[in-house]
């Protein structure tokens, strides 16, 4: 299949990937359909972003900013996309608007619903003139009855029940330190997006697809969800321990929390082995997960009496080399660098096509041996691609 041009802007030779020559109308802002057209575009896919003429709204969500004075919100979810304005309040920029979306393979928008349609872009109408556009509809609440809801992460987390257990049952209910509803929404509508695709290759038919805040949250839940399903009561905020296993928490040390998580008799063993009271496996209120759940306080007091003694590194390496699973809590800057030790290569160094711009961008977390990831153009400015022609992509299988 064919790229957006003969060659991009820069004169690199189109990418490859298993996405190259899908071409994505990308009308979403902030977070979950940015993050989603992100992945897609480091497989290859071309992603137009179609911006209004004030930007995403997180171009303006400073500080912090890179190097270049951009934000590094924008930056973290807008790799691999050009740029181009269009006023949908003109006729101008409606029609530019619209051909764009006709000529894709793919439309992503989170509008609120109605919105889309008033401007003759939503699916149904789009889809009359494309019938193997697959277009996907990312929402807070869904577009029936919650479609009047604004879709904010933090406002998720409150009804849908993250906050509810997390934290400690004496603290407030608190949120997740990063938007990790709008995370797993972008990630369960790549998972749409690649079904609807492999259907349009297979039929030459597009679809509709949604996704929507709550819902992915809910189904994010897992067990904790299941649990309540089963029994009718909801689970209550318990820090960092684990409803069904212990120790399976954060531990104080002599310096720094450590966290544990023994799953099985036998690591829990081997842990009181290292910290020199092996006499715990047979304590009859510890011998068993469901004796330790039980008896979880007893349990900590007594493996922190132990675990005093020395620094949460010393410990994790100690516990570490019996197959115990320990680590001392670390901050992002020493994850990536452990990460990095680990040889996972977490960042990579990215330049601008043509230009003097570099950024440092956390790595695509999906590696595949034969068509990996690329990375080719920073997150572009705002209207930075207006000039590009956006020629048709010449016919191909499956595209209508």
């Amino acid at each position: 299949m064919g790229s957006v041009d003969s060659m991009p802007e820069g004169g690199s030779a189109a990418p490859d990937g298993p996405l190259a020559g899908i071409r994505v109308a990308d009308f979403s802002r902030v977070l979950a359909g940015p993050y989603a057209s992100m992945m897609l575009a480091d497989f290859g896919a071309d992603v137009i972003k179609v911006e209004s003429p004030a930007g995403d709204d997180t171009r303006s969500w400073v500080p912090p900013v890179d190097e270049h004075g951009v934000g590094t919100y924008f930056s973290s979810v807008n790799r691999n996309k050009r740029s181009v304005v269009c006023d949908l309040r003109s006729d101008e920029g409606l029609a530019r608007a619209r051909g764009l979306a006709l000529e894709a393979d793919l439309v992503i928008e989170n509008f609120r619903p109605g919105v889309m349609q008033r401007f003759g872009l939503d699916y149904e109408t789009l889809h009359a003139e494309r019938p193997g556009l697959v277009y996907c509809s990312i929402t807070g609440f869904g577009s029936t009855a919650g479609a009047h809801l604004p879709g904010y992460d933090l406002l998720v987390q409150a009804v849908g029940g993250l906050m509810s257990i997390t934290g400690s049952l004496d603290s407030e209910p608190t949120k997740v330190g990063v938007a990790l509803v709008d995370v797993l929404t972008g990630q369960n509508a790549v998972v749409g997006i690649l079904a609807a695709l492999g259907h349009r290759d297979a039929t030459g038919r597009g679809q509709r697809i949604e996704v929507n805040l709550l819902s992915s949250l809910l189904a994010g839940l897992v067990n904790q969800a299941s649990s309540t399903l089963a029994t009718g009561e909801a689970p209550q905020r318990m820090g960092n321990a684990h409803p069904s296993i212990a120790p399976y928490e954060t531990l104080a040390t002599m310096d720094a929390p450590l966290a544990l998580a023994v799953g099985t008799d036998r690591q829990f063993a081997s842990l009181v082995e290292v910290l020199g009271v092996p006499a715990l496996s047979a304590d009859p209120r510890f011998r068993t997960n469901a004796q330790r759940v039980a008896h979880r306080r007893e349990l900590k007091a007594l493996l922190e009496g132990q675990l005093r003694h020395k620094p949460a590194a010393e410990w994790s390496a100690l516990l570490s080399r019996e197959g115990v699973p320990a680590g001392k809590v670390n901050s992002i800057v020493e994850a990536l660098q452990l990460a990095e030790e680990l040889g996972l290569d977490p960042a990579v160094e990215m330049a601008d096509e043509g230009g003097p711009r570099t950024s440092r961008q956390v790595a695509n977390p999906i590696r595949l041996s034969e068509t990996p990831a690329s990375y080719r153009r920073l997150p572009p400015l705002l209207g930075e691609h207006a000039g590009a022609s956006f020629a048709p992509f010449p016919s191909t299988s499956g595209r209508k």
